[in-house]
């Protein structure tokens, strides 16, 4: 006898778990029911980053630079599984080596965006590159897969801690990256991924008091009002292209420390 197969609900994924929306809502996309998160889900997640910042900060800049490395791999492994949430096996390719890319900027950016600086005085003076903190990241609409890890992946690597929203037209791709996230060594509360709609949930991140970078890279239309709710808090707000690939777009979500040192102490 022939068996009808189990239909996957699609869940978010914040604080390294799985919950359903607080609100019980879902929303039929992409043949799937998948979670539409509420304004507290949204605070949840931006709390569940902020908790995880400073471990992530202080990692030694090698150590993040491996575990990005085992998220490549773990993409790997789930390889198929995303190449049905996307546009086929070039992109999930493209976007592992997107991760392996990246991750081996971790322990480079000091040397590449920091550096020392000539003064008139017996004192060492150096620039260091610091990262902001939790970072809203509004994901392009496609490519779906490539698209999402090419904005996720700037502000890890610099230590910053990230919440992402997902396209609303095609979430299932970050929910698929999520299970990767998930069984990789990315600690919990590191990334965060929302799904559900975009009018909703980007004013609140924009607005939100404890998100210190918004990155709009996936607003396709107009981004003034977003942009006036992040001056609230004088967030730094961040808009390129999908699938960039440069260590300027890890740059875009860093501060940078000049440290004075007398000479001979």
């Amino acid at each position: 006898m022939s068996r009808l197969p189990v239909r996957k609900t699609y869940k978010l994924f914040v604080n390294g778990a799985f919950p359903r929306s607080e609100s019980g809502r879902t929303y039929e996309v992409e043949g799937h029911n998948v979670a539409r998160a509420s304004r507290k889900d949204a605070r949840d997640a931006v709390r569940a980053a902020r908790a995880a910042f400073p471990g992530w900060a202080r990692a030694a800049a090698y150590n993040r630079g491996q575990v990005l490395y085992r998220l490549a791999e773990m993409m790997e492994a789930r390889a198929r599984d995303l190449e049905r949430v996307c546009s086929g096996r070039d992109e999930v390719e493209e976007a592992i080596d997107l991760v392996v890319w990246y991750a081996g900027w971790a322990d480079k950016l000091p040397q590449v965006l920091g550096g020392a600086n000539p003064v008139a005085g017996p004192y060492f003076d150096f620039t260091v590159p610091e990262p902001t903190g939790v970072v809203a990241v509004l994901a392009p609409r496609e490519p779906a897969l490539l698209g999402l890890v090419s904005r996720l992946l700037p502000p890890l690597v610099g230590g910053n801690v990230v919440v992402a929203l997902a396209s609303e037209e095609h979430p299932l791709a970050a929910c698929e990256l999520a299970e990767a996230i998930a069984t990789s060594d990315v600690p919990p509360g590191v990334v965060n991924v929302l799904t559900g709609f975009a009018d909703e949930l980007a004013p609140w991140l924009a607005g939100h008091m404890d998100v210190d970078a918004i990155d709009l890279t996936g607003v396709s239309g107009d981004t003034a009002e977003l942009e006036r709710l992040a001056a609230e808090n004088v967030k730094r707000v961040v808009r390129s292209s999908p699938a960039a690939r440069s260590p300027w777009e890890i740059e875009a979500f860093l501060e940078h420390k000049t440290v004075w040192h007398p000479v001979g102490l």
